[in-house]
């Protein structure tokens, strides 16, 4: 399930949450889906177990995921709405740092562009 790049710059840790996450948004994992277990994903991509249960400890404690104990780790019912809402937040920052490239000078038609091409993929995914 999940792609370690173990010559990433990017701790693993952080690749474990981020794929968790895009797993959810992308409805790979559902609500109520176990996700793998440490001993599995540490056996499986040879890394360190407390790597693996720093991840998950951060996607709990982010109550996207649940430990169930004796049973393993589950995608919560509301995890998604979570992540949307923490997405819908980061609206303001990206408000700010458009104000400060209107100010630098950046011309409108050169911030349309990298939002389409942001949004190109997902118009793939619609049509």
């Amino acid at each position: 399930m999940f792609q370690i790049d173990s010559m990433s710059r990017k701790p693993v840790y952080e690749q474990l949450i981020e794929q968790v996450e895009s797993f959810l948004l992308n409805d790979v994992l559902k609500p109520g889906d176990q996700i793998p277990s440490v001993r599995n994903v540490t056996m499986q991509h040879a890394i360190n177990p407390r790597t693996v249960l720093k991840a998950y400890n951060d996607l709990d404690a982010r109550g996207l995921i649940r430990s169930v104990p004796g049973k393993g780790y589950f995608v919560c019912e509301e995890a998604k709405q979570i992540l949307n809402q923490r997405h819908m937040e980061r609206l303001q920052e990206l408000t700010e740092i458009l104000k400060e490239m209107a100010l630098a000078g950046v011309p409108l038609a050169a911030i349309q562009d990298c939002v389409n091409k942001a949004y190109a993929p997902k118009k793939e995914e619609t049509s």
